[in-house]
């Protein structure tokens, strides 16, 4: 049964950090491209982060600089490192796994693979 569980969420003032993790079971990372999104009540599920199989990266231009993705193949785990949190930045943080990288117009589309999601909430 594939699996994908975050962790990691919580509140933090602006200017804080978090670390958000991604446990994956069923399946591994290995061949498959990874991401974090965010979804907010105000917007549409947007693509923070993405990690494709051969290791590139792609960041939302708003939190490049801030924001690390990376991925634990070993360990089966994606995390998302967040520095500098703003306000802003509050939302539901999802990841997700796919064998393509497909965002259209940074919303994801055909993902396979979801998590429930865990809450960021950064306050000024």
């Amino acid at each position: 049964q594939v699996q994908l569980v975050e962790s990691g969420g919580g509140s933090v003032e602006s200017g804080g950090s978090l670390v958000l993790s991604c446990a994956a079971s069923g399946f591994t990372f290995t061949n498959y491209c990874v991401a974090w999104f965010r979804q907010s009540p105000e917007k549409e599920r947007e693509a923070v982060a993405i990690l494709n199989s051969s290791g590139a990266t792609k960041y939302l231009d708003s939190v490049q600089g801030r924001f690390t993705i990376s991925k634990d193949n070993a360990k089966n785990t994606l995390s998302l490192q967040m520095n500098s949190l703003k306000p802003e930045d509050s939302a539901m943080y999802y990841c997700a796994a796919d064998v393509y990288c497909t965002v259209v117009g940074g919303r994801p589309s055909g993902w396979s693979y979801w998590g429930q999601g865990t809450q960021v909430a950064v306050s000024s």
